[in-house]
């Protein structure tokens, strides 16, 4: 039985509270999910955000009824279609969508459902008598008979992922109790004050994002330092650069500026600075001195080498 006219009324009025309070919007996906993983996905977003459930006709028709006063959420439009909800929110969007894939249900593996991952049978002993061997053996399941049971000898994969799931392959992962698939709203586009994007885009994290801001920037100041065509990017390194010359022109030239009066001083009179250079380090010298003492031993025994070899010449 259809919502009564107060019904639809009183919603078209709670949808549109809603648009008007939050400025973020989640369009999620509920296929597969039960009343009670929605009751428990409302429980943990209570005081940050809103599920709001309804029939597909009637939330275009509620869109449409106030687009003119809130022309951005005409983009929402497209996506209105199939078992689909929204949350409203006004908190942060990573953490919303954290709370909402969080809430995941295992459920076995039923005949004509999409399988959404590959599945797999361990390997292992079934603990299942030895008539049964066959079915195994209809489905490629390599087997052998260990004490009286049906033992699995290596894992195999039974379906591939967005493979329709047959009789056969439901009934053996039933039979071993194995429940592959896991159920859970998915948040299938975000809107965000006016924008509209595809959640992957929340999973980009800040460390990801200077890093492609600083490579953008390396790229834009090497192709305007091969174009010569300024940036605000190459600034630094133009003047850099250009100091860099007019130091070298001075020190090839008899133009002195503050810059490289002292270092042109050190060019001319090296005497002048070598009592100011550190002297070196108890240590170092310890090094050195041995290391003079090892060269010293050395040449001793390459003369001691040389003077027996000159005897028998």
């Amino acid at each position: 039985m259809g919502a009564t006219k107060e019904k639809k009324a009183e919603y078209f009025l709670r949808l549109k509270q809603y648009v008007q309070d939050f400025k973020s919007v989640f369009v999620v996906g509920i296929d597969n999910v039960s009343s009670q993983q929605m009751h428990e996905v409302r429980k943990a977003l209570r005081g940050e955000a809103v599920v709001v459930m309804g029939k597909n006709t009637m939330i275009r028709r509620a869109l449409r009824n106030f687009v003119n006063e809130f022309p951005d959420y005409e983009k929402l439009m497209p996506y209105i279609r199939g078992n689909v909800g929204f949350i409203f929110t006004n908190g942060d969007l990573k953490h919303i969508k954290e709370v909402v894939l969080a809430n995941q249900v295992a459920a076995p593996a039923r005949p004509g459902a999409i399988a959404p991952c590959d599945v797999y049978v361990p390997a292992g002993n079934t603990g299942m008598e030895p008539g049964k061997t066959s079915f195994f053996q209809a489905l490629g399941v390599p087997t052998k008979i260990a004490r009286g049971t049906i033992e699995i000898t290596s894992d195999v994969k039974i379906l591939d992922k967005d493979q329709k799931v047959g009789p056969s392959e439901a009934q053996l992962l039933n039979m071993l109790k194995i429940s592959p698939f896991t159920f859970a709203m998915s948040v299938i586009e975000v809107y965000d004050d006016g924008d509209i994007f595809p959640s992957s885009l929340l999973d980009i994290t800040d460390d990801e994002l200077v890093a492609d801001f600083t490579e953008a920037v390396s790229n834009i100041t090497k192709i305007s330092l091969a174009s010569g065509y300024p940036t605000v990017s190459a600034v630094s390194t133009h003047i850099i650069n250009a100091y860099q010359d007019i130091v070298n022109l001075s020190l090839g030239s008899d133009y002195t500026f503050e810059g490289t009066e002292e270092l042109k001083d050190r060019l001319e009179h090296p005497e002048k600075y070598a009592a100011a250079a550190p002297a070196p380090s108890e240590e170092k010298k310890e090094d050195q001195e041995e290391e003079k003492k090892d060269e010293d031993e050395e040449e001793e025994e390459d003369s001691d080498e040389d003077m027996g070899m000159g005897l028998f010449d």
